[in-house]
């Protein structure tokens, strides 16, 4: 067993002590994927908070099963948007648009 952490188990771990951060980490990783478009990273982002706040309860709630969530979510999910905006709402975040300006890059 190796020593070492990786960066999911290290932000996992801060989030869970600092759940108050929650909210601007996922609203900034919806932002970068706005601009990059990396869906594999919002998914490894949002994999992330589905664990602090608990795999089990969010899959239930979502009215899926934990292997289900766990699939939508891992590095070669393809969630359906009804999937995405059913996990958001159980983590009591809706998926809304913003506009965009035009002047920023």
């Amino acid at each position: 067993m190796s020593d070492y952490r990786t960066l999911e188990e290290f932000t996992e771990e801060y989030f869970r002590e600092h759940p108050e951060e929650i909210e601007a980490f996922l609203t900034e990783s919806f932002a970068e994927y706005a601009r990059d478009g990396d869906g594999t990273a919002l998914l490894s982002q949002l994999r992330i908070i589905a664990r602090v706040r608990g795999i089990s309860a969010i899959a239930e709630e979502a009215g899926i099963t934990r292997q289900g969530l766990q699939k939508a979510l891992s590095e070669k999910g393809n969630p359906r948007l009804d999937t995405i905006n059913s996990i958001m709402q159980t983590m009591g975040y809706y998926l809304m648009p913003q506009k965009m300006d035009m002047h920023m890059e």
